[in-house]
């Protein structure tokens, strides 16, 4: 169930962009027109499968200014638990589905003198709309992308078409490696955006710390959340009374949306603080990028979607 305001699109065309990666175009219906986003921006899309109601998350990779229609684009993963299985074997042109109004947690700074994009693999989804959104306002930028081949590279003619003077590629089979060195070449004023795996992410981020870039410089999408291997299972107590038990392999977040208490929630990666709760008993393990080292500490506040108990139970003010 959606607890948040949809439109209704339908597949207009499904184009295959590598064996792994398919771009779906969604279109509204006859006459209207889809909201403008900015570069970054993603949408929740809902889908109906045989086992029930999936939500995904994916980046819109359309022109920003095209009301049109929206696009996205779907890497099939090897441990899908349905959603992008879904998307590449049971979609098909003149499909409909209910989809959210574009979000913006990864947004282009407008601080920046000069923006870096680092992107590994699908990672290269948001900057697709950041870089049409920086070329519309003749601002400059540089794309660092690496991928496992040539082939397997998403969108590799259109970014070598569209920009070729600021891409450059890196291609594990050519023994081509993308290093954090290059971190070190770019003028004060710059920001850095990191999207990719999460080992990815960490260790660019890492570097970057290191080389002094201030946090407000520092920007990363993730697509997953971060799951420590030792997960527990803990329980969590409602102010109505009401015990319910997070399993190891759930998030707060789905259990309580399973139980019927819905409550507000966006990226599901602990970025946005949409799915904040306030805490009155207990310790929380803190798996979000949301909440600062402070708020942390006081363990007042848990993010649904990725944090978990850490002591016997969680009383939370709901």
């Amino acid at each position: 169930m959606s607890i948040e305001p949809t439109l209704c699109v339908r597949v207009i065309s499904i184009e295959k962009i590598t064996e792994q990666v398919k771009k779906f175009t969604l279109s509204p219906e006859t006459g209207k027109k889809v909201p403008i986003f900015s570069g970054g921006s993603h949408i929740s899309t809902y889908l109906k499968t045989p086992s029930g109601l999936i939500v995904r998350q994916y980046s819109l990779v359309s022109h920003p200014d095209d009301t049109t229609k929206y696009e996205i684009a779907v890497r099939l993963s090897e441990d899908s638990k349905g959603g992008s299985l879904h998307w590449h074997q049971g979609m098909k042109v003149g499909d409909q589905l209910q989809i959210s109004y574009p979000k913006n947690h990864f947004y282009l700074s407008f601080k920046a003198r000069h923006h870096v994009f680092y992107a590994a693999g699908i990672g290269i989804t948001p900057f697709l709309a950041m870089m049409q959104d920086l070329s519309v306002q003749n601002q400059t930028f540089e794309l660092h992308y690496a991928s496992k081949s040539e082939d397997s590279c998403a969108f590799y003619p259109y970014i070598k078409k569209h920009y070729p003077s600021q891409s450059r590629f890196y291609f594990s089979d050519q023994q081509q490696r993308l290093q954090t060195t290059s971190l070190e070449n770019h003028p004060i004023g710059t920001h850095v955006y990191f999207c990719g795996p999460e080992g990815f992410i960490e260790q660019f981020r890492t570097a970057a710390g290191k080389l002094g870039y201030p946090e407000s410089s520092v920007h990363y999408e993730r697509f997953l959340l971060t799951r420590n291997k030792a997960m527990k299972s803990f329980k969590v107590i409602l102010q109505n009374g009401s015990e319910l038990i997070v399993e190891e392999k759930q998030t707060l977040l789905e259990v309580l949306l399973a139980n019927d208490i819905y409550i507000p929630y966006s990226c599901r990666v602990g970025r946005c603080g949409t799915c904040e709760i306030p805490v009155a008993e207990g310790k929380i393990e803190h798996f979000d990028d949301f909440l600062s080292a402070e708020q942390k500490n006081e363990h007042n506040y848990i993010l649904a979607c990725v944090s978990r108990g850490c002591s016997d139970k969680l009383v939370l003010k709901i």
